[in-house]
Protein backbone atom coordinates (compact mmCIF):
# COMPACT_ATOMS: atom_id res chain seq x y z
CA UNK A 1 0.00 0.00 0.00
CA UNK A 2 0.90 3.62 -0.79
CA UNK A 3 2.72 5.41 2.36
CA UNK A 4 0.30 8.41 2.66
CA UNK A 5 2.33 12.14 2.21
CA UNK A 6 2.23 14.04 5.31
CA UNK A 7 1.44 17.76 5.23
CA UNK A 8 1.57 20.27 7.88
CA UNK A 9 -0.43 23.32 8.03
CA UNK A 10 -0.17 25.81 10.43
CA UNK A 11 -2.75 28.49 11.35
CA UNK A 12 -5.57 25.91 10.74
CA UNK A 13 -7.86 25.53 13.21
CA UNK A 14 -10.18 28.38 10.99
CA UNK A 15 -10.77 29.78 7.81
CA UNK A 16 -8.22 28.32 4.80
CA UNK A 17 -6.24 26.54 7.30
CA UNK A 18 -8.83 24.30 8.20
CA UNK A 19 -10.62 23.96 4.42
CA UNK A 20 -6.97 22.96 2.97
CA UNK A 21 -7.01 20.70 5.80
CA UNK A 22 -9.80 19.23 5.25
CA UNK A 23 -9.47 18.81 1.52
CA UNK A 24 -6.20 17.20 1.78
CA UNK A 25 -7.44 14.61 4.39
CA UNK A 26 -10.06 14.04 1.77
CA UNK A 27 -7.26 12.92 -0.63
CA UNK A 28 -5.78 10.54 1.80
CA UNK A 29 -2.82 12.79 3.41
CA UNK A 30 -1.81 11.83 6.96
CA UNK A 31 -2.64 15.42 8.10
CA UNK A 32 -0.97 17.37 11.04
CA UNK A 33 -2.93 20.71 11.85
CA UNK A 34 -1.69 23.53 13.97
CA UNK A 35 -3.21 26.00 16.49
CA UNK A 36 -2.49 28.16 19.60
CA UNK A 37 -5.34 26.91 21.57
CA UNK A 38 -5.24 23.40 22.60
CA UNK A 39 -8.65 22.66 23.32
CA UNK A 40 -9.76 24.55 19.78
CA UNK A 41 -6.89 22.84 18.01
CA UNK A 42 -7.81 19.13 19.35
CA UNK A 43 -11.62 19.72 18.84
CA UNK A 44 -11.09 20.90 15.20
CA UNK A 45 -8.80 17.68 14.55
CA UNK A 46 -11.66 15.69 15.83
CA UNK A 47 -13.76 17.24 13.51
CA UNK A 48 -11.38 16.76 10.83
CA UNK A 49 -11.44 13.12 11.17
CA UNK A 50 -15.23 12.70 11.42
CA UNK A 51 -16.24 14.49 8.20
CA UNK A 52 -13.01 13.64 6.29
CA UNK A 53 -13.46 9.83 7.20
CA UNK A 54 -9.49 10.04 7.72
CA UNK A 55 -8.09 9.11 10.96
CA UNK A 56 -4.51 9.98 10.38
CA UNK A 57 -4.72 13.51 11.59
CA UNK A 58 -3.14 15.03 14.30
CA UNK A 59 -2.38 18.55 15.75
CA UNK A 60 0.67 20.46 17.49
CA UNK A 61 0.04 23.68 19.85
CA UNK A 62 2.27 26.54 20.11
CA UNK A 63 2.58 30.60 19.89
CA UNK A 64 4.12 31.47 15.97
CA UNK A 65 4.72 34.74 17.61
CA UNK A 66 6.98 33.40 19.68
CA UNK A 67 10.61 32.12 17.73
CA UNK A 68 11.42 30.02 20.82
CA UNK A 69 7.61 28.17 20.19
CA UNK A 70 8.35 27.79 15.96
CA UNK A 71 11.52 25.73 16.97
CA UNK A 72 9.80 23.85 19.54
CA UNK A 73 6.73 23.20 17.03
CA UNK A 74 9.16 22.32 14.49
CA UNK A 75 11.77 20.42 16.67
CA UNK A 76 8.63 18.20 18.34
CA UNK A 77 7.21 17.82 14.58
CA UNK A 78 10.45 15.65 13.64
CA UNK A 79 10.22 13.73 16.83
CA UNK A 80 6.62 13.23 16.62
CA UNK A 81 6.29 12.13 12.72
CA UNK A 82 9.70 12.06 11.18
CA UNK A 83 8.27 12.57 8.13
CA UNK A 84 7.31 15.58 5.77
CA UNK A 85 6.35 15.46 2.28
CA UNK A 86 4.29 19.55 2.09
CA UNK A 87 4.48 22.02 4.50
CA UNK A 88 2.41 25.47 4.43
CA UNK A 89 2.67 27.94 6.06
CA UNK A 90 -0.47 29.66 6.69
CA UNK A 91 -0.61 31.20 9.91
CA UNK A 92 -0.62 35.08 9.71
CA UNK A 93 -2.50 38.13 11.37
CA UNK A 94 -2.75 41.51 10.98
CA UNK A 95 -2.03 43.63 14.06
CA UNK A 96 -4.10 46.74 15.51
CA UNK A 97 -3.06 50.40 14.68
CA UNK A 98 -0.90 50.44 17.88
CA UNK A 99 2.08 48.92 17.52
CA UNK A 100 3.73 45.97 19.59
CA UNK A 101 6.35 43.71 20.27
CA UNK A 102 6.23 40.02 21.51
CA UNK A 103 7.89 39.00 24.43
CA UNK A 104 10.62 38.60 22.35
CA UNK A 105 11.54 42.05 21.30
CA UNK A 106 9.94 41.39 17.75
CA UNK A 107 7.06 43.78 16.05
CA UNK A 108 4.79 41.01 16.33
CA UNK A 109 3.32 41.43 12.07
CA UNK A 110 6.87 40.31 11.03
CA UNK A 111 7.05 37.44 14.02
CA UNK A 112 4.02 35.60 12.75
CA UNK A 113 4.15 36.55 9.04
CA UNK A 114 7.61 36.18 8.15
CA UNK A 115 10.23 35.31 10.99
CA UNK A 116 7.65 32.29 12.08
CA UNK A 117 7.03 30.66 8.43
CA UNK A 118 11.04 31.04 7.99
CA UNK A 119 12.45 29.56 11.48
CA UNK A 120 10.01 26.86 10.53
CA UNK A 121 11.16 26.22 6.79
CA UNK A 122 14.86 26.07 8.08
CA UNK A 123 14.34 23.36 11.13
CA UNK A 124 11.75 21.39 8.92
CA UNK A 125 14.07 21.01 5.95
CA UNK A 126 15.59 18.20 7.06
CA UNK A 127 12.70 16.03 6.56
CA UNK A 128 12.15 17.78 3.76
CA UNK A 129 15.11 16.68 1.92
CA UNK A 130 13.76 13.11 2.34
CA UNK A 131 10.82 13.43 0.47
CA UNK A 132 10.69 12.87 -2.94
CA UNK A 133 8.47 15.44 -3.75
CA UNK A 134 8.85 18.00 -1.16
CA UNK A 135 6.82 21.12 -1.41
CA UNK A 136 6.57 24.35 0.59
CA UNK A 137 3.80 26.62 0.39
CA UNK A 138 3.77 30.32 1.60
CA UNK A 139 0.93 32.25 1.78
CA UNK A 140 1.11 35.68 1.12
CA UNK A 141 -1.20 38.72 0.20
CA UNK A 142 -2.07 40.71 -2.55
CA UNK A 143 -1.41 43.04 0.40
CA UNK A 144 2.37 43.02 -1.03
CA UNK A 145 1.31 45.01 -3.66
CA UNK A 146 -1.07 47.37 -2.40
CA UNK A 147 0.39 48.10 1.11
CA UNK A 148 3.98 47.69 0.89
CA UNK A 149 6.14 50.32 1.61
CA UNK A 150 8.93 49.02 3.31
CA UNK A 151 11.58 51.21 4.71
CA UNK A 152 14.99 48.45 4.64
CA UNK A 153 16.60 50.64 7.44
CA UNK A 154 13.62 50.78 9.63
CA UNK A 155 12.41 46.76 9.05
CA UNK A 156 9.50 46.37 12.07
CA UNK A 157 8.63 49.91 11.78
CA UNK A 158 9.35 51.52 14.93
CA UNK A 159 8.83 55.04 13.07
CA UNK A 160 5.44 55.31 11.21
CA UNK A 161 4.17 52.44 11.78
CA UNK A 162 0.95 51.36 10.10
CA UNK A 163 -0.77 47.98 10.52
CA UNK A 164 -1.45 47.55 6.81
CA UNK A 165 1.94 48.60 6.08
CA UNK A 166 3.50 46.24 8.02
CA UNK A 167 1.13 43.31 7.12
CA UNK A 168 2.01 44.32 3.31
CA UNK A 169 5.52 44.61 4.20
CA UNK A 170 5.77 40.99 5.63
CA UNK A 171 3.77 39.57 2.81
CA UNK A 172 6.55 41.27 0.29
CA UNK A 173 8.96 39.79 2.46
CA UNK A 174 7.54 36.35 2.60
CA UNK A 175 7.52 36.39 -1.09
CA UNK A 176 11.80 37.19 -1.40
CA UNK A 177 12.42 34.87 0.97
CA UNK A 178 10.69 32.34 -0.99
CA UNK A 179 12.78 32.97 -4.01
CA UNK A 180 15.99 33.12 -1.93
CA UNK A 181 15.39 29.86 -0.38
CA UNK A 182 14.39 28.49 -3.96
CA UNK A 183 18.54 29.80 -5.37
CA UNK A 184 19.52 28.20 -1.97
CA UNK A 185 17.78 24.96 -2.91
CA UNK A 186 18.88 24.82 -6.69
CA UNK A 187 22.56 25.63 -5.82
CA UNK A 188 22.53 22.63 -3.16
CA UNK A 189 21.18 20.24 -5.39
CA UNK A 190 18.23 20.07 -3.41
CA UNK A 191 15.99 19.34 -6.57
CA UNK A 192 13.22 17.26 -4.94
CA UNK A 193 11.82 20.41 -2.83
CA UNK A 194 9.98 22.85 -4.74
CA UNK A 195 8.61 26.07 -3.28
CA UNK A 196 6.00 28.93 -4.23
CA UNK A 197 4.13 31.65 -2.64
CA UNK A 198 0.48 32.40 -3.48
CA UNK A 199 -2.25 34.89 -2.33
CA UNK A 200 -5.52 33.35 -1.68
CA UNK A 201 -7.83 36.04 -2.23
CA UNK A 202 -9.93 38.09 -0.30
CA UNK A 203 -11.74 35.82 2.06
CA UNK A 204 -14.67 35.82 4.22
CA UNK A 205 -12.83 34.21 7.52
CA UNK A 206 -12.41 35.54 11.10
CA UNK A 207 -8.84 36.76 10.11
CA UNK A 208 -8.74 40.07 11.16
CA UNK A 209 -11.73 40.48 12.79
CA UNK A 210 -10.48 41.18 15.70
CA UNK A 211 -8.24 43.66 14.47
CA UNK A 212 -8.92 47.14 15.42
CA UNK A 213 -7.24 49.14 12.22
CA UNK A 214 -9.36 52.49 13.10
CA UNK A 215 -13.17 53.06 12.87
CA UNK A 216 -12.93 53.67 8.49
CA UNK A 217 -11.46 50.43 7.79
CA UNK A 218 -13.11 49.09 10.39
CA UNK A 219 -16.49 49.81 8.44
CA UNK A 220 -14.99 49.04 4.98
CA UNK A 221 -13.87 46.06 5.69
CA UNK A 222 -17.14 44.71 7.56
CA UNK A 223 -19.42 46.27 4.09
CA UNK A 224 -17.18 44.26 2.14
CA UNK A 225 -16.98 40.77 3.53
CA UNK A 226 -19.98 39.62 2.29
CA UNK A 227 -18.52 40.19 -1.19
CA UNK A 228 -15.33 37.80 -0.06
CA UNK A 229 -14.49 34.30 -1.24
CA UNK A 230 -15.54 31.29 1.23
CA UNK A 231 -12.70 29.70 3.29
CA UNK A 232 -13.06 26.75 0.34
CA UNK A 233 -12.67 29.02 -2.29
CA UNK A 234 -8.96 30.60 -0.71
CA UNK A 235 -8.00 27.45 0.11
CA UNK A 236 -7.81 26.17 -4.02
CA UNK A 237 -4.52 27.35 -4.61
CA UNK A 238 -2.98 26.35 -1.61
CA UNK A 239 -4.67 22.65 -2.46
CA UNK A 240 -3.31 23.26 -6.26
CA UNK A 241 0.37 23.39 -5.10
CA UNK A 242 0.18 20.70 -2.80
CA UNK A 243 -1.41 18.10 -5.27
CA UNK A 244 -0.88 19.16 -9.06
CA UNK A 245 1.68 17.05 -11.19
CA UNK A 246 1.66 20.81 -12.88
CA UNK A 247 3.51 22.41 -9.26
CA UNK A 248 5.40 19.12 -8.64
CA UNK A 249 8.19 20.90 -11.45
CA UNK A 250 7.30 24.95 -10.33
CA UNK A 251 9.56 26.79 -8.27
CA UNK A 252 10.29 30.22 -6.66
CA UNK A 253 6.69 31.15 -8.06
CA UNK A 254 3.95 33.53 -7.01
CA UNK A 255 0.15 32.69 -7.51
CA UNK A 256 -3.47 33.35 -7.99
CA UNK A 257 -5.97 31.82 -8.83
CA UNK A 258 -4.05 28.61 -9.74
CA UNK A 259 -1.83 30.59 -12.04
CA UNK A 260 1.38 31.95 -12.19
CA UNK A 261 1.67 36.12 -11.96
CA UNK A 262 4.57 38.48 -11.33
CA UNK A 263 4.82 39.62 -7.92
CA UNK A 264 5.02 43.81 -7.17
CA UNK A 265 8.49 44.88 -8.05
CA UNK A 266 8.75 48.22 -7.05
CA UNK A 267 11.10 47.46 -4.13
CA UNK A 268 12.73 44.56 -5.21
CA UNK A 269 16.40 43.92 -5.90
CA UNK A 270 18.56 41.00 -4.92
CA UNK A 271 20.42 43.15 -2.69
CA UNK A 272 16.98 43.75 -0.42
CA UNK A 273 15.74 39.96 -0.78
CA UNK A 274 19.73 39.17 0.86
CA UNK A 275 19.07 41.52 3.44
CA UNK A 276 15.48 40.20 4.38
CA UNK A 277 17.16 37.07 4.31
CA UNK A 278 19.83 37.94 6.64
CA UNK A 279 17.46 39.79 8.66
CA UNK A 280 15.20 36.70 9.11
CA UNK A 281 18.30 34.32 10.01
CA UNK A 282 19.55 37.08 12.68
CA UNK A 283 16.09 36.89 14.59
CA UNK A 284 15.56 33.60 14.61
CA UNK A 285 19.07 32.11 15.07
CA UNK A 286 20.74 31.06 18.94
CA UNK A 287 17.23 29.54 19.57
CA UNK A 288 16.45 26.46 21.49
CA UNK A 289 16.24 23.19 20.89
Amino acid sequence: MEQKKTVFITGSTGGIGKATALALAKQNFRVVIHGRDQDRTAAVCEELKRISANPAIDFIVGDLFLMSEAARVAETFIARYGALDVLINNAGGIMGRTREETAEGVEKTLAVNLLAPFLLTQRLLVLLKKSDDARIINVSSNSHRLNAKPNLSDLELKENYNPLRAYGNAKLFLIWISGHLQGRLEKNSCANIKINSLHPGAVATNFGVTSNLGGLLNTIAKLLRPFFKTPEQGSETIVYLATSDEAKSLSGKYFEQNKIKQPAQKYYSPQNERLIWDYCEKRTTGLAP
